[in-house]
């Protein structure tokens, strides 16, 4: 699973969720989508966007998380 971590970057650069909304002119519902893991897809430019804003990598929001076995052997 891939786990969004654009929180976490946000509270390191002190930025609320308005103000990157305004940095990166996409709407506080898409953003709060992004924020809360409840996104499907991300667009790169979007991506490149919110990097851009907060200073950071990809690597910075994104993070693969793998699922758990479902047995013990």
């Amino acid at each position: 699973m891939i786990v969004v971590n654009l929180d976490v970057m946000m509270a390191r650069r002190k930025m609320s969720l308005s103000q990157l909304s305004e940095k990166v002119d996409i709407t506080l519902a898409n953003l709060s989508v992004l924020k809360n893991n409840k996104a499907k897809a991300v667009r790169f430019s979007t991506l490149e966007a919110v990097c851009a804003a907060l200073d950071c990598q990809p690597g910075d929001i994104l993070e693969y998380v793998p699922d758990e076995p479902s047995g013990v052997e």
